[in-house]
């Protein structure tokens, strides 16, 4: 265990004891969100991502010493282990490089290399790599059988030995495989006869750029054409400095075998090592690309589950639609439905009727806000409403999943009377309120953030989605006597079946009092309390402490500090005057450290405080479809979404543009996110409109006045340099490839 500390530690830049810590707490139970909050001063203030770093890194090193120990015991079994075989598995790091060791040894299917041997050719194999063959003709004939009855079938049998030899060579595989890292090229063609079927994918049809450049959309666009078997590919540097790495390490000039081993390994190349190591990059870059857009969907779905709420509002909530009519419905300021009903808005004869049954429900239930779902006619419908004159914000709100979870096993349970264009409407107003708490119900999936999230790897994708719920829901907190049990199931140290506990018990009391009661509910033991009571909030409890993030641990501290200063907690709580006065080094003891405190009293400084932004208000502009938009154009947008490649952006006309990351800073960027967050409200110019293909090109750096210091350093006559290194050569080519792909 010390080693897989010790390489945790140094991988991570990180503290032995660090890595130590938290593995011991992931052991007693501790999840991510707990340890990151409420055990800082034994792990040293480390944050979230560092501790499921530590964690996933700790389970890819068990992964390795497991199939380390099950490589070393086939081939000890084998009875062909040495100490120079044991020590180059001793000093593997990689899954590959053990599987390079082990593949000479590795059981397999009987091939041409092994029926050779049991013909007894070894040995003149073995001479002939070792260069100890005076004439080949001559010496074959002392393998004559009555298997093999020419030398011609004795040489070709000797060579697929060599053949086989040279590729399960463990050190020349390493040598290619760093050939193939800094040399090799990602080539797509398209199949022949397909260019009409293969329309979407011509970007392609004549594409090559090397691998350790290739971004991710990229390699998951061409993987996806090449399994819809639309596109050829392959993956390979120059075949010629391979075959010399290879015949640098296996060839001796100007010996009688010379030639037949440059064959050997010419065929050896083809036959075996390129198309191996071809699928290994190929597997390798469908691992990158899934990790590089996974890691975009996570960090989109964060952004769009800690969007800004509109809080506890009454509201109108508004599923628009043409022929059936707008789903309206009414809800209390905790999301409750209160009536419902449809109204006609898009013809003129029960406009009338709309008009009347809108101003009645403001009215009746002291409507404070309006939600309107912004996909089939949501703009008109908007600008219905806005023609009442109501007095109240109306918001447009992005209903993508909506009819997801209306048709979902959740929206059932909780509106068994209503069919979906009911469910709808409320997830749509919800959405407004809270957007965690209803997003929460909906598969990540279904909402309209990432790229090309249905080519990657699902099982990591869940994974990965589930730890940034899970993330933004502690972050949060939950309010225990309102929080669905979707949303307490992401809770630390809560499940579905504790969820639906608490839930249940919270119908028979009516609702918590205090947290201490989560003791009572059924199965939710002590170390689920521990691991989940700092996430939960009871407003108006008998505790004032806890509507805040002060774990219950923590309280005797809090209580103390209060007696300190002479107030009952309660007043203590958000009296900024009482708290500057209290000495944090007063608290400390040996379990408890500074960096508690410090939580602590930044906690009761704003107890509660929702760390989400404030919502604002936002406007369209007077546009409503493409045809309405022209080149030149600059409206206000809301960014929806954000990939490697630019950022999409909602200007109101039903299809969101698209921003390359070429236009949307006036200083370079390669990444959006280094520019942009999900939900940002921007100004872009319109570059072009493609109405038959419903696109839009957009640029939100032409929409903005150049910064004067960058406009300064663009007029700055370029300055000569010295010539660059090889290595810096390469780099430069690498940007001038993508400055010209922009």
């Amino acid at each position: 265990m010390q080693q897989i500390y010790s390489t945790i530690a140094h991988n991570l830049s990180i503290q032995i004891n660090q890595v130590e810590t938290v593995l011991k707490l992931v052991a007693d139970g501790a999840t991510v969100p707990f340890i990151a909050r409420y055990r800082k001063d034994v792990t040293k203030g480390l944050d979230e991502v560092q501790v499921q770093q530590i964690i996933e890194t700790n389970q890819q090193l068990q992964e390795f010493y497991a199939r380390k120990a099950t490589i070393e015991k086939s081939i000890t079994e084998q009875g062909k282990m040495t100490e120079e075989l044991q020590k180059a598995l001793n000093e593997a790091s990689t899954l590959t490089a053990l599987e390079d060791i082990y593949l000479p040894y590795k059981p397999k299917r009987k091939t041409k290399a092994q029926a050779a041997r049991e013909q007894g050719l070894a040995p003149l194999a073995e001479a002939i790599l070792a260069f100890e063959i005076t004439n080949l003709e001559q010496q074959a004939t002392a393998y004559l059988n009555d298997v093999v009855t020419t030398t011609e079938a004795v040489l070709q049998g000797a060579k697929e030995i060599v053949i086989e030899t040279i590729s399960e060579h463990a050190e020349l595989r390493t040598q290619l495989r760093a050939l193939f890292e800094k040399e090799a090229v990602l080539q797509s063609t398209v199949m022949e006869e397909k260019e009409a079927e293969a329309a979407k994918y011509k970007d392609y049809f004549a594409f090559s750029e090397r691998i350790a450049s290739v971004p991710s959309h990229r390699i998951l666009a061409i993987l996806r054409g090449f399994l819809e078997g639309f596109l050829r590919i392959s993956i390979h540097p120059a075949e010629e400095e391979a075959l010399y790495l290879i015949e640098q390490k296996f060839v001796q000039p100007l010996q009688p075998a010379t030639e037949f081993v440059k064959k050997a390994c010419t065929d050896s190349y083809r036959r075996f090592l390129q198309p191996s190591l071809e699928t290994d990059f190929r597997n390798q870059l469908k691992l990158r690309a899934d990790e590089d857009a996974i890691a975009v969907f996570s960090e989109n779905l964060k952004q769009l589950l800690l969007s800004a709420p509109l809080g506890g509002k009454r509201l109108l909530a508004i599923d628009p639609g043409y022929r059936t009519g707008c789903k309206t419905v009414c809800l209390s300021q905790t999301g409750d439905l209160l009536t419902h009903d449809v109204i006609f808005i898009h013809d003129g004869v029960r406009l009338p009727q709309a008009e009347a049954t809108v101003r009645g429900m403001v009215k009746q239930y002291a409507l404070e806000a309006v939600a309107v779902g912004d996909g089939t006619a949501g703009r008109e419908t908007e600008q219905f409403i806005k023609k009442l004159n109501l007095g109240i914000p109306i918001f447009l709100v992005n209903e993508d999943g909506a009819s997801v979870y209306s048709a979902s096993e959740v929206a059932r349970q909780e509106f068994p009377d209503h069919d979906v264009t009911v469910r709808g409407a409320v997830s749509i107003g919800r959405r407004l309120i809270d957007p965690l708490a209803e997003l929460v119900k909906i598969d990540p999936k279904s909402i309209g953030v990432g790229q090309y999230q249905h080519d990657v790897n699902q099982v990591r994708l869940k994974e990965k989605l589930d730890q940034s719920v899970e993330s933004c829901v502690n972050n949060v907190g939950v309010n225990l006597n309102t929080a669905s049990k979707q949303l307490l199931s992401y809770v630390s140290g809560l499940g579905a079946s504790t969820a639906e506990n608490i839930v249940q018990y919270r119908k028979k009391i009516g609702a918590f009092a205090s947290r201490k009661q989560l003791l009572e509910v059924p199965r939710l033991g002590a170390k689920a309390f521990e691991q989940c009571a700092g996430f939960v909030r009871i407003p108006n409890g008998t505790t004032p402490l806890d509507a805040s993030a002060v774990h219950p641990e923590h309280y005797p501290i809090v209580e103390q500090m209060a007696a300190d200063v002479k107030l009952p907690v309660a007043e203590l709580i958000g009296n900024s005057k009482a708290l500057a006065s209290i000495q944090p080094k007063a608290y400390c003891t040996a379990e408890i450290g500074m960096l508690t405190i410090q939580d602590i009293l930044n906690e009761l400084k704003k107890p509660g405080l929702d760390p989400r932004p404030e919502l604002e208000l936002f406007e369209y502009a007077n546009v409503y479809k493409l045809e309405d938009l022209s080149v030149g154009l600059v409206v206000p947008g809301v960014v929806t979404n954000i990939t490697r490649f630019g950022a999409f952006v909602d200007v109101g006309v039903k299809q969101d543009g698209l921003v390359h990351v070429s236009e949307i800073s006036h200083k370079y960027i390669s990444d959006p996110a280094e520019a942009l967050t999900l939900n940002q409200k921007v100004q872009v110019k319109v570059l072009e409109v493609d109405i038959a293909r419903k696109r839009i090109s957009l640029s939100i750096k032409q929409a903005t006045e150049m910064p004067a210091k960058a406009a300064r350093e663009a007029k700055k006559p370029a300055q000569l340099k010295a010539a660059p290194t090889e290595s810096f050569t390469d780099s430069l080519a690498s940007l001038q490839s993508k400055f010209k792909k922009r």
